[in-house]
């Protein structure tokens, strides 16, 4: 959903989002989200920002499972910002590692 629909603007929603990313509710997967979408959501375009928001609306403990490869990733959320997520997550020395 856009918030061009609701009289927002792009900014406006990946500030939005960036929130909503660092404030999940499961300190890992907000550290994970966070860092990502501080780094790569100015770089999405509409429907990476979609795909990046179906993700937010994920449960928690399975998007985790699906970030550690012990669960597979549903084909709807199998997509190109999924696998920036997965791959930032393989960093060596992740920021929130420090």
């Amino acid at each position: 959903m856009t918030d061009f629909g609701q009289g927002g603007s792009s900014e406006n929603r990946r500030k939005r989002l960036l929130f909503r990313a660092q404030r999940r509710g499961f300190k890992e997967v907000d550290l994970i989200f966070g860092a990502y979408a501080d780094a790569h959501l100015a770089g999405l375009d509409e429907g990476g920002l979609d795909q990046f928001e179906a993700l937010l609306i994920a449960p928690d403990q399975e998007v985790y499972a699906w970030l550690r490869g012990a669960e597979p990733v549903p084909a709807e959320h199998d997509n190109v910002v999924f696998a920036g997520l997965k791959s930032f997550c393989g960093r060596k020395n992740p920021r929130w590692n420090s």
